[in-house]
């Protein structure tokens, strides 16, 4: 009875995940609600994923990581991508596939994909490549790379924790490597060549995300000391991927092509999108023109917004400059860039090169009906914006400056804090934590951003383990495991392998990559036991699989991309189809190869004593006098032991019918202590 309950959970779970009415986590919540009301699991039972050591470090993890994107350390690395773009769209796809899966292999894969959109999008558009053929890659590559360290993915953390917790070996930090490097070698090739194939060639129609790919123009200059004087000017417009239309020196014209030299009393005339003007004027060695900035430095440090804003008609500004409105005194404002309707831009680059030439400023040119500003400053400043008639608030977002200075601090305190967890110097909880509040006391991170971070994933992950916890402790997931265990009758456990990984990607779509695999791991791990073949390959393959979600746009990644890509749902299905079976093809090959089914080495079963954890398997010739004796060759319990003979010390294990204790220099067996 117990068993069909918590399998008619599943299907609830699976029918409110496919709902997108429902957000996933009140749907993740309501099957913690079921499982405790149903006497499935008492209250501790089904709330102790939330207090999982596991769950705690991915929330710290989560924030490490706004204080690696903060400190500008993706910014950093996307810039110098933007320069691949000019060797055609094949080398800049791979050049950042390559570049986003090695950040992702240790951070977050939807927030590296947040980090480099704004990058690829503007490389795309300054390529003059459709942005379709370009994010997808982008999410694909997030989510090869999360597959390679135990860090990659959240998925991978998950499972770790729930091998342990089911008596396993925890997946070490780079366990995943031999076969997770390959398969992302491997898919990354077949991106790079079948997406230029399969992929749309789309473009938006307008719309809200079109605003971002806007050519904005704005005044710049080189300040003293820069390190920009004395190199020429392809430094800045190819080195980081800026367009500068035109070149003032001495108030007469110079010629802007890639080979001038700078000579630092420029002023330079620049046009991109409103991610390059905010990647300018946060760089070093160049600024946007000081009368198109506030006055008040000490403005910086204020909670700060970033708006775009457009004249209406009617507007007092209409015919009139920034100078002369005395926008900055007026507003408080910083204009960072200005707008111009495409068939009037290339008027306004006119005018720029040539009336505006000499004592004249950008500041000095005239504003028109439509022109778009893009705005900077104290939150209270935009909110009185908003009240009046001069302009129109179209959008913004929050925006605070990298803080470049603290980069290389950053980087340290995260790798510190991983590696400290990762040699079991302090439990990875507590070193995610020391991490995190390192951080935010450096300044890397201010403390609201290092908490705002997706509770969505922490909720599901502490949900889900409840649900993989219900599915031990009632027996579904050994009334599964026979199941999928008798279709190693007709291909072995090869085919028993494939179906798991099948099943975990097939979960995946609804549900998430976290509790898919939470829900089949349970399956797998009977399974083993039922075909007498070590456990630990079919753990790793789910693990992995649940990293293959390529087919649907539901993984985070894939609908960060979707609508800036305007994808189809059909786009993810015709370039993931053919990767995810390649895929499937390589992980069922390499994954027994490095976890073989018969493993007789160091163990996949850990032991309890006197709280600490140990392998039961170092020892190579245990056995038991135990029904369960088939789990001798499960990998569970190693074989070779003749009865009543155990000389390990120290060493219990808790098998799902009762428990075993083997007394310290006694050699022999004693009978289950009761049912567990």
């Amino acid at each position: 009875m117990t068993i069909a309950i918590v399998l008619g959970i599943v299907v609830v779970a699976l029918v409110l995940f496919s709902i997108d009415t429902i957000p996933i986590e009140v749907s993740a919540l309501a099957v913690v609600c079921l499982l405790a009301l149903t006497g499935v699991l008492s209250p501790a039972q089904a709330f102790e994923g939330f207090s999982n050591d596991t769950v705690i470090f991915i929330f710290t993890l989560l924030a490490m990581t706004q204080g690696l994107a903060s400190t500008g350390v993706v910014q950093l690395v996307g810039q110098r991508l933007a320069f691949f773009a000019r060797f055609g769209h094949q080398t800049f796809v791979l050049a950042m596939m390559v570049t986003v899966a090695t950040f992702s292999s240790v951070i977050s894969n939807t927030v590296t994909t947040a980090a480099f959109l704004p990058v690829a999008i503007g490389a795309a558009h300054r390529a003059k490549v459709p942005k379709s053929k370009v994010l997808l890659p982008l999410a694909y590559a997030s989510m090869l790379g999360g597959m390679v360290f135990l860090y990659g993915t959240s998925t991978n953390l998950v499972m770790s924790a729930a091998l342990e917790r089911s008596g396993l070996r925890a997946i070490g930090v780079a366990e995943l490597a031999p076969v997770g490097l390959p398969v992302a070698v491997i898919g990354i090739l077949v991106v790079v060549l079948l997406g230029p194939l399969l992929l749309p060639s789309r473009e938006g129609k307008g719309g809200a995300e079109e605003w971002t790919l806007r050519d904005y123009l704005t005044e710049a200059v080189l300040p003293e000391g820069s390190r920009y004087i004395g190199k020429p000017l392809a430094e800045i417009t190819e080195g980081l991927g800026l367009r500068v239309i035109g070149l003032v020196r001495g108030g007469r014209a110079v010629s802007a092509v890639p080979t001038q030299l700078l000579h630092g009393d420029e002023r330079l005339f620049v046009e991109g999108t409103r991610e390059d003007i905010l990647r300018l004027k946060d760089l070093r060695g160049i600024e946007i023109r000081p009368d198109l900035r506030l006055a008040d430095e000490a403005q910086e440090d204020k909670d700060t917004a970033l708006v775009e804003a457009t004249l209406p008609p009617g507007s007092p500004l209409v015919g009139r400059s920034l100078r002369e409105a005395l926008f900055v005194e007026r507003y408080g404002l910083v204009v960072l860039a200005l707008h111009r309707h495409p068939s009037l831009q290339r008027v306004t680059k006119l005018q720029l090169l040539g009336r505006i030439f000499g004592e004249r400023r950008m500041s000095d040119l005239a504003l028109a009906v439509g022109d778009v500003l893009l705005l900077r400053g104290p939150r209270e400043k935009v909110s009185e914006l908003s009240d009046g008639l001069s302009l129109m608030v179209l959008g913004g977002h929050d925006y605070q400056p990298p803080r470049y200075g603290k980069a290389l601090l950053a980087v340290v305190l995260f790798l510190g804090a991983l590696g400290a967890g990762s040699l079991s110097m302090v439990p990875l909880s507590v070193a995610g934590l020391t991490g995190m509040l390192a951080m935010i006391a450096t300044g890397c991170v201010d403390a609201r951003s290092a908490f705002r971070v997706d509770w969505r994933v922490v909720l599901l992950i502490g949900s889900m383990m409840a649900l993989g916890l219900a599915m031990e402790v009632s027996g579904a997931g050994r009334f599964l495991g026979q199941w999928v265990a008798g279709l190693g009758d007709f291909g072995g456990p090869r085919m028993v392998l494939v179906v798991l990984m099948l099943l975990t990607m097939l979960l995946s779509a609804p549900m998430s990559n976290q509790a898919a695999a939470l829900v089949v791991l349970p399956v797998a791990l009977n399974a083993a036991a039922q075909l007498g073949v070590d456990a630990r390959p079919f753990a790793m393959g789910v693990t992995l699989a649940a990293s293959c979600s390529f087919i649907t746009p539901l993984e985070p990644s894939c609908v960060l991309v979707y609508g800036p890509g305007h994808y189809r749902f059909t786009d993810f299905f015709r370039l993931g189809t053919p990767l995810t079976a390649l895929l499937v093809v390589v992980l069922t090959w390499m994954v027994p190869w490095v976890w073989p089914f018969d493993a007789k080495g160091p163990a996949a079963r850990a032991s309890v004593d006197g709280g600490a954890k140990a392998d039961l398997f170092q020892h190579p010739r245990f056995v038991l006098q135990h029904p369960l004796q088939p789990l001798a060759h499960a990998g569970v319990i190693a074989p070779g032991r003749s009865d009543g003979e155990a000389e390990e010390e120290g060493l219990v294990a808790v098998l799902g019918l009762g428990q075993l204790a083997v007394e310290a220099g006694e050699g022999r067996v004693r009978e289950p202590l009761g049912e567990q």
